[in-house]
This record gives C-alpha cells, sequence and structure tokens, in this order.
C-alpha cells in the first residue's frame, strides 16, 4: 500500500527530482546545470534592463530590484552548484528557462519603467512589512536548503527525514520561506506583476511541499505526524 502510494505521488507531482517517472527515458541533465540554466535568466535579464535604461532614480526602486536579483543570483551561482538533486528532464529545465527569462523581464520591466517610487517610499509601512516578509522567507529558504543539502552524503540517493529549522513544523519549510519571500516582494513593491508571481509561486510550490509531505508520510513510518504539509500548525 505504501509503495502504491508513493507512486501515486510520482504519478501527480511536477516530474523531475524525486518525481521523476522511473521509466522515463528521455533526456536527462545533471541538477546543477539544469538549475544554473534556467535561473539564470530572472537574474540577467533585469540586470540588462537597468544597464540600458542607465539608473533608477530612488532608493526605493534601488532596493526593491536589488531584492528580486538578490534572490536569483542566490539561486543561480549558490544554490546550483551547491545542488545534490537527481538529474533533471531537460523538457522540465527547458520549460523553466522560458518562464524565468518571461518572468526576469515582465519584473524588471516593471520596475524599471513602469513604477514610480518617491523618496518617502521607503518609509512606508508596505515596503518596511514587505522588506521584514523578504528577509525573513530568504533565511528560512536558505537554511532549509541547507538542512536538506546536507540529509546526504555526496552521491547518496537515499532520502532522510529532514530535521531541524522549520521542518520541526513543516515539510516543506524551504518552500514556506519562498513563499513567504515573494510576497513579502509583493507587498513592498505594490505591484500588479509582483503580486502576480506570488500567487504564481504559492501556487507551484505549495503543491509540491504537499507532494513532498505525502511522500515521506508513505515512506518513513516514524516520520512526526504533528507536522504539517506548508503552514505550520495549519497545513
Amino acid at each position: 500500500m505504501a509503495i502504491y502510494n508513493i507512486m501515486e505521488a510520482q504519478k501527480n507531482a511536477s516530474p523531475y527530482g524525486r518525481y521523476t517517472p522511473p521509466s522515463f527515458s528521455g533526456i536527462l541533465i545533471p541538477a546543477k546545470i539544469a538549475w544554473f540554466v534556467q535561473e539564470l535568466p530572472s537574474f540577467l535579464v533585469p540586470v540588462l534592463l537597468l544597464y540600458r535604461s542607465g539608473s533608477l532614480e530612488t532608493l526605493g526602486c534601488k532596493l526593491l530590484l536589488f531584492m528580486f536579483c538578490g534572490h536569483y543570483f542566490h539561486r543561480t551561482f549558490i544554490y546550483a552548484v551547491l545542488n545534490r538533486g537527481h538529474p533533471t528532464p531537460i523538457s522540465t529545465a527547458v520549460f523553466a528557462t522560458i518562464f524565468c527569462t518571461f518572468n526576469g523581464y515582465l519584473q524588471g520591466y516593471s520596475m524599471i519603467y513602469c513604477t514610480e517610487y518617491d523618496n518617502s517610499w521607503t518609509s512606508d509601512w508596505r515596503f518596511i512589512s514587505g522588506i521584514v516578509l523578504f528577509v525573513l522567507g530568504m533565511g528560512i529558504n536558505i537554511h532549509s536548503d541547507y538542512i536538506i543539502r546536507n540529509l546526504r552524503n555526496p552521491g547518496d540517493v537515499v532520502y532522510n527525514i529532514p530535521k531541524g529549522g522549520l521542518f520541526e513544523y513543516i515539510s516543506g519549510a524551504n518552500f514556506f520561506g519562498e513563499i513567504l519571500e515573494w510576497s513579502g516582494y509583493a507587498i513592498a513593491t505594490w505591484s500588479f506583476p509582483a503580486f502576480s508571481f506570488a500567487v504564481f509561486s504559492a501556487s507551484f510550490v505549495g503543491p509540491r511541499a504537499y507532494h513532498h509531505h505525502r511522500y515521506y508520510l508513505e515512506k518513513f513510518d516514524d516520520y512526526p505526524k504533528s507536522r504539517k504539509a506548508v503552514i505550520p500548525f495549519i497545513f
């Protein structure tokens, strides 16, 4: 029964990482390369837009664009290099690259050409609370990734129960951190493209966290039953 349910989780989840079907016969690329290539546009495109436009006028604009590019600098040049995940189907990497290119352009173009923040914006409650949420979420995300990365030795393919940090309360601590990040960014930016991206991120990584939670429950008999999937004490 447990094997059946794990197979069901693999079938319903996005087909990459641990959920790549065993019978997959397409092209797989190393996780490090996949993450580097697909995350790079989200960093590079806004930087190129900024280079072409000259410079941002206010401190608020500079900080907001720095938040977005800072996240993807980490994902491209640090997280991707340290990644020990399973090889990724090339189709998944291609679609992710297309999305990151489009989203990087949308967020960068909106910030540089379509929004205006006067000098008082940095003292607005939306900016301050958004910055706090973003920094908190990024810290949770990085710390959770560190815990996951050190669950296995290099070359190991066996999954273990994550412990420490918010993993004591939820199975998807890294995903919860990312949801907090982009929710904070949306509030600090107070723009439609940022809110759209925050909703998309939550709708993508939320189900991913749920699939991880279900996977752990089925795979490990001693998995803590008190843990939730993605939101502490709630879901």
